[in-house]
């Protein structure tokens, strides 16, 4: 699952390398479908790093691996 998990986000890696980000999994909890990620780089620090999480990261994740539930920054 965490493979699938990192292809996604290297479609989006991009984007966020263009601003000085990057994004890390964490873990990933079966059970819950929640999907636990650092953000790293100016993405750690940014004001709309939430809204890149919700509407960037997650919206993401969740169109191709609907067994996510929730994405969360930790």
């Amino acid at each position: 699952m965490l493979d699938r998990i990192e292809t996604v986000l290297d479609k989006i890696r991009p984007g966020l390398e263009a601003d000085g980000g990057n994004v890390e999994v964490v873990e990933f909890d079966q059970e819950t479908g929640v999907l636990y990620v650092q953000m790293q780089g100016a993405c750690g620090g940014c004001p709309m790093s939430t809204m890149t999480l919700k509407m960037g990261i997650e919206r993401a994740i969740r169109a191709e691996l609907p067994e996510v539930t929730e994405v969360v920054a930790v």
